[in-house]
């Protein structure tokens, strides 16, 4: 995860001036709050995907999930759209803050982290730890309406102890691991957007 923990440093204002000579300071405020206001949808998007899914597997209802998915989807890129939009207008000359368009970029690669994770973590715990998944009864044979041969018992009685605990621990670990790269990727995030704040204010402070 080091490398989506590397942050952008961000010149500061009176000496992003002094360089290019065309720096903006109320449009690019006014910008840098736009985007703000873009991270906010998207933590509640998030956490509208949380319920969601918590309501999901607790009592089921696959169609309802799916939708909330396809408009959680529709949500997140829409707000990258707007913020590849911001960092392309941080790079035009009426701007010229190659610096905030690659903190910008640095966010867009983080969220794509937080997001596919999200993803992962969410899959996982719908699949559930190997040994306690449910068996299918599909390809048993039935002899009385109510006796069928379990085509399940060879393999339950024959196989290995330890290739169920080897699954259970690769799940275990998958998820841990996902779960870490998530909060790594949200501390990044927090750290890039007290970024954006101290922006904010020091160029508030030199209008």
């Amino acid at each position: 995860m080091e490398d989506f923990e590397k942050k952008v440093s961000i010149t500061e204002p009176m000496e992003a001036e002094e360089n290019t000579g065309c720096s903006d300071s109320p449009k690019i405020v006014i910008l840098l709050r736009r985007f703000l206001a873009v991270q906010q949808r998207r933590a509640e998007a998030y956490s509208k995907l949380k319920s969601g899914f918590a309501e999901y597997m607790g009592c089921g209802g696959e169609l309802a999930y799916q939708q909330l998915c396809s408009e959680i989807t529709v949500e997140f890129n829409d707000c990258s759209k707007q913020v590849l939009e911001m960092e392309s207008q941080f790079l035009n000359p009426d701007y010229c803050r190659v610096d905030l368009a690659q903190l910008l970029r640095a966010v867009q690669a983080q969220e794509k982290q937080k997001l596919n994770l999200t993803a992962t973590i969410q899959v996982l715990k719908k699949a559930g730890r190997p040994s306690e998944r449910l068996v299918s009864h599909e390809n048993c044979r039935y002899k009385k309406p109510i006796e069928h041969e379990c085509v399940h018992v060879h393999e339950i009685t024959e196989a290995a102890g330890t290739e169920e605990a080897e699954a259970d621990a690769e799940y275990d670990n998958a998820l841990k691991e996902a779960i870490r790269g998530v909060q790594d990727a949200v501390t990044a995030i927090n750290d890039h957007i007290e970024e954006v704040r101290y922006e904010i204010a020091a160029l508030e402070a030199e209008s």
